[in-house]
């Protein structure tokens, strides 16, 4: 075997065989199946928390105005006075209870209104009860200067231009922000691999060059084979780490799925926030149906191909570069410590890099 195969097996081997590398690869896929699941979970709860708002409506307005929504329902109280209502409420434990005093006018009545809650409340509650007002107040002014009901909810249909390229494609929004995040993902990924092996070459070299290991070894070999023997075997330990990872971690998620039959759509919708306005307007399937398949479409056109090959050559080179420099870093200083002044000029243009990819 070659002198640099030998120096490749050696880091390999030596790294492959570290606790802390063994322990990590096992626990990380656990660590991170276990934080989606647990999003997945509190998703799940949170949807099916449903809000019970009681109001007290000493007025004539607001009479018929708030709806049930799939987050939020309401309980109407009547013949209390406040102090009892806001008892009442805290003692059947409703989410909150609304006040709207009495009041001659609508706009009086809506500027008076009081939300009692327990704890402060949720922004999304206190949107979804705004609007009602809003859309109230709005109506009846529009009312005053002649505009009728079904003109109003006339006026407030949503309008969407139909966008198209020059050869008469239809565009879908959103598009070009799903590719950003596609292209920002994979410089993610590239920053994420080079700043956790890089610096496995960096203490690598401060290792044996504190315990004058590396003087023995440059002896036998030239700089330029130990430099790419430590880059290479470094960065087949990462690899083999990442892709125990990826497939540890997708059976475990598999069989997590299948045996806590858990919903796969929660995963998505982790980041959905609950409410809505209560006046949306009522979903199209079939203008749903034929949005998702140009957004099928549009993605199917992009070269994958193209792109996973070059995010190889991207990655590759990248990470040698990188790697030198983190081990030109390592033969700089004496010990880990001195490196931190280091560090952040390295990982500057990888964030500038990550930036460019959402372009």
């Amino acid at each position: 075997m070659s002198k640099l195969g030998l120096i490749i097996r050696r880091e390999y081997l030596a790294k492959v065989r570290n606790k802390s590398f063994v322990i990590m690869t096992f626990l990380s896929p656990i660590l991170m199946v276990g934080m989606v699941v647990l999003i997945a979970y509190l998703t799940k709860v949170n949807d099916s928390d449903k809000r019970v708002i009681a109001i007290l409506n000493e007025s004539s307005y607001f009479e018929n105005d708030f709806k049930i929504t799939p987050s939020t329902s309401y309980v109407s109280f009547k013949d209390l006075d406040l102090e009892k209502a806001m008892d009442s409420t805290s003692n059947m434990g409703f989410y909150g209870l609304l006040h709207i005093p009495e009041s001659n006018s609508l706009l009086d009545a809506a500027e008076n209104s009081s939300f009692y809650t327990k704890d402060t409340p949720s922004t999304s509650v206190i949107d979804i009860i705004e609007d009602v007002f809003q859309e109230r107040i709005r109506e009846v002014k529009l009312e005053e200067l002649g505009v009728s009901s079904a003109q109003y909810a006339d006026m407030r249909n949503q309008y969407e231009i139909r966008t198209a390229t020059f050869t008469g494609k239809v565009n879908v929004k959103g598009i070009n922000e799903i590719k950003a995040i596609i292209g920002g993902g994979f410089g993610y990924m590239i920053m994420m691999f080079i700043i956790i092996y890089g610096g496995f070459v960096m203490r690598s070299v401060i290792e044996e060059k504190t315990s004058r290991v590396i003087e023995v070894i440059i002896s036998s070999v030239k700089p330029f084979q130990l430099m790419l023997g430590k880059i290479l075997g470094n960065s087949l330990a990462g690899i083999t780490q990442f892709a125990i990872w990826i497939i540890s971690a997708g059976l475990l998620m598999s069989a997590l799925v299948v045996f806590l039959d858990l919903d796969p759509s929660g995963f998505s919708n982790a980041a959905a926030m609950p409410g809505g306005g209560v006046n949306s307007l009522a979903p199209n399937p079939a203008a749903d149906n034929a949005t998702l398949q140009r957004y099928a479409e549009e993605l199917f056109q992009i070269p994958w191909l193209m792109l996973i090959c070059f995010f190889v050559v991207y990655f590759l080179l990248g990470y040698l570069i990188y790697s030198s420099i983190y081990a030109a870093i390592g033969a700089a200083v004496d010990n880990e410590t001195d490196t931190q002044q280091f560090i952040f000029p390295i990982i500057l243009p990888l964030m500038l890099a990550i930036y460019v990819g959402f372009f």
